[in-house]
């Protein structure tokens, strides 16, 4: 630090002990200034240097481009330090630094070299990413990263791909991204009023494998084909003239387009045809392609490709090497001179982060906080995002724009320490996790007990918001979280929108969660958590929801599950009440490893158990498609009523009287209007007049292996009495699913709307 700048915190330390202070940050400031509104700081970082306990940094608009590293924070709720945008103005703040001097090297390649001292002590072009439960797939990757007007181009494997044409090499990323599946069950050639027999499983070769999924109009599935790739069947007789392909298929995500070949995948284009969207590898639709005239027996192959990556044909890549003096990166601009526009690099790992845990009781408010080349953040290692709490209590972090970091937005994690990334993968090594833990202060007194709220958080490769223990006793709320873990370049254990180990006692309510590669994923501990009125829709391939090897007790309650997947649980003693389950309920058996459970509302471990899978409760739950038959093989008891299955979804025999109206295909759709999103459905009266009880801690009973009540975090009962509007239940006869009913209905089937964001 300068003389000019010691002599700064010297004054203000002083001055801060009379009364709180509010200092102003401005890019046309002086860090020799005192930081008044009339005389501003220039940087964040020397704000944060001489803020104290009570006093707030306010920051008007512009960019700033550095991190900060709060140096200590409040003492209590009531004596924070806030970081706030000044009111009505913007304040980006970016881990990124504009560069330019690139050259032209071949297409549309260009190339520039950064000197190594310009980076620092850390370098993201030569940081690669690893740790526990990371998967590379078979190639390297770099926390770097490079931005054309905002957002990212994608690493290369190799130097030959940026060489390349642009789309020319794309397809190998593109393929892992898309997750999209389509299924074929029969498929046939022919001509105005003849056509051949429907073809069946025999003859036709795939890198895959049969499915077998029953077809509506006959026969079986005969093959399934990932974006990318394709599959072909032999001896397929188009007669003497045919012209068209019939196919009836099943597309489990966004849809695409067909392309059939004569012969083998790059033979002759013979025509294309779109697939629709089915929403369901089993649900199928029949499609037509109009095809170059063909007559005679042929091998016909299919090439899938997905409606995302028909748009990402253009997809464009970067590359770099470091060596001992200087940063060389290639990288990829259509059209695009990258000196006449704003292209940026990665420089800074993290934008706000302590370095030091036991920071409390800081407010972060009102910034777009962009462009961190944050490491993989798994949960036996210190989790550092693009903002972070670093092991600290009562953060609160609200009405921000969280983006374009390389693996985390938000964490709320644990601790650094000589055994980081070292547990090889094993439930055991996350225990010893979890005793070094507490060793380390983990305690309802220490960590946690953070807000998370407001925050528009999309483009992060591993999670939107991440934490191992630090998000106990938290509130994670009114958050819009998508675009996460879509490019899927490598893998892992850790991905989704939300993911946490460890979330005792905290509530994750109204967050609108889409586009991402999993919705929530609750890990480990999960005891005394609140998972509520959550609009969850359009993520895939994995689910909406994931409860891994908790012990429960933790309540499930008015969520709006609409994608493919809703549900998978390899977990015992939740309970799921008054939800729209549209997808998939898949139930692992026999989960082995021995996962902690604890006290009542502490971090204290009471015992390890096993999750042999049961022990749930499934009550007034508005299934389509889906269902609960996976618990037929449940080990511990279930417990089930009131819910109804529509559109084929298929109850479990643990429940004596389950409504069950497959003919009825309510036909749900989500509607985004501007920031608005609307649910569309068709209900039939018998749906809406279908009878059940008030669901209320008493009912619930103890989850079984902690032997604790379902109950609110500050020990308080549940009653819910509230739909997902928050409107007041009829509490002697509350309406199925998530939405009451103002009253019973005896009219015909009526088309709804519910504005749900």
């Amino acid at each position: 630090m300068n003389r000019c700048l010691l002599v700064l915190a010297s004054w203000l330390l002083t001055s801060s002990l009379v009364s709180a202070t509010e200092y102003h940050v401005s890019p046309s400031g002086s860090d020799t200034n005192r930081g008044t509104e009339a005389a501003p700081l220039k940087t964040i970082s020397a704000a944060s240097l001489v803020a104290q306990p009570g006093d707030t940094i306010t920051v008007h608009g512009g960019v700033y481009r550095e991190r900060i590293d709060p140096p200590r924070g409040g003492t209590s709720d009531l004596q924070r330090i806030v970081y706030q945008a000044a009111e009505a103005e913007q304040v980006c703040i970016k881990g990124s630094e504009i560069v330019k001097g690139w050259e032209r090297v071949q297409n549309s390649t260009w190339k520039v070299k950064v000197p190594n001292e310009d980076f620092g002590s850390f370098n993201p072009f030569s940081d690669v990413i690893k740790g526990d439960w990371f998967n590379p797939l078979g190639r390297v990757h770099h926390s770097g990263a490079v931005y054309l007007d905002g957002h990212w181009l994608t690493e290369a494997a190799n130097e030959t791909d940026v060489l390349k044409p642009i789309g020319e090499a794309t397809s190998s990323y593109l393929r892992r991204s898309s997750g999209t599946l389509l299924n074929v069950a029969w498929l046939e050639p022919g001509s105005g009023d003849r056509a051949t027999s429907h073809l069946d499983a025999s003859g036709f070769t795939s890198q895959h494998g049969i499915q077998k999924a029953p077809c509506s109009e006959g026969g079986e599935c005969i093959g399934w084909i990932e974006s990318g790739d394709s599959v072909c069947y032999e001896n397929v007789n188009f007669g003497t003239h045919s012209d068209r392909i019939a196919f009836r298929v099943a597309s489990a995500t966004r849809g695409g387009m067909i392309e059939a070949h004569m012969d083998d995948p790059d033979g002759e284009l013979l025509g294309t045809c779109k697939v629709p969207s089915t929403g369901d590898w089993q649900a199928w639709s029949t499609v037509n392609a109009k095809i170059k005239p063909t007559s005679g027996t042929h091998s016909l192959c299919l090439l899938f490709k997905s409606f995302e990556e028909e748009s990402k044909s253009d997809l464009r890549l970067w590359f770099a090497t470091v060596d001992d003096k200087e940063t060389t990166i290639w990288a990829q601009f259509k059209d695009v001179d990258p000196n006449q526009t704003e292209v940026e690099i990665n420089v800074r790992q993290a934008i706000l982060y302590p370095s030091k845990p036991g920071i409390d009781y800081l407010t972060v408010r009102g910034f777009k906080l962009v462009h961190a080349a944050t490491p993989w953040a798994p949960p036996t290692s210190e989790q550092i995002g693009l903002i972070g709490t670093h092991w600290s209590k009562g953060w609160i972090i609200e009405d921000n724009e969280i983006g374009y970091s390389v693996c985390t937005g938000i964490t709320l994690g644990k601790h650094g320490d000589e055994f980081d990334n070292t547990s090889q993968n094993s439930a055991e090594g996350y225990v010893e996790t979890i005793h070094r833990a507490t060793q380390a202060g983990w305690s309802k007194d220490k960590i946690g007990h953070h807000v998370v709220r407001n925050n528009h958080i999309s483009h992060c490769e591993q999670a939107g918001i991440v934490g191992s223990m630090g998000a106990t006793f938290s509130n994670v709320t009114d958050n819009v979280i998508h675009d996460i873990h879509i490019r899927r370049l490598f893998t892992g254990a850790e991905m989704a929108g939300i993911k946490f180990h460890g979330a005792i006692d905290s509530t994750i309510c109204h967050n609108r969660i889409y586009r991402c590669s999993r919705g929530i994923w609750l890990d480990w501990m999960t005891q005394g958590t609140r998972v509520s009125r959550n609009l969850l829709y359009d993520n895939g391939p994995s689910e909406d929801l994931f409860l891994e090897v908790n012990h429960g007790p933790a309540l499930v309650d008015h969520n709006l599950m609409l994608s493919t997947n809703s549900i998978l649980v390899n977990s015992q003693g939740a309970a799921y009440v008054h939800n729209l389950i549209a997808g998939r309920v898949h139930v692992l058996v026999g989960e082995k490893r021995l996962t902690p459970f604890l006290d009542a509302h502490s971090s204290e471990v009471a015992g390890l158990a096993e999750n042999p899978s049961g022990d749930e409760r499934y009550y007034n739950n508005l299934f389509v498609s889906g269902g609960l038959a996976e618990y037929d093989s449940a080990v511990l008891p279930v417990y089930m009523a009131g819910n109804v299955f529509l559109k084929g979804a298929k109850p479990s025999r643990h429940e004596r009287d389950p409504v069950v109206l497959s003919d009825i295909d309510p036909s749900f759709q989500v509607v985004e209007k501007g920031d608005s999103v609307y649910l569309r459905a068709t209900l039939d009266p018998i749906i809406e007049n279908t009878q059940s009880a008030l669901v209320t801690t008493e009912r619930l009973g103890k989850a079984k292996t902690p032997d604790l009540p379902y109950e609110q975090p500050n020990g308080k009962p549940y009653r819910l009495d509230l739909d997902y509007l928050e409107k007041p239940r009829n509490v002697t006869d509350p309406s199925v699913g998530p939405f009451e009913k103002s009253k019973r209905s005896s009219a015909e089937t009526e088309t709804h709307q519910w504005k749900v964001w």
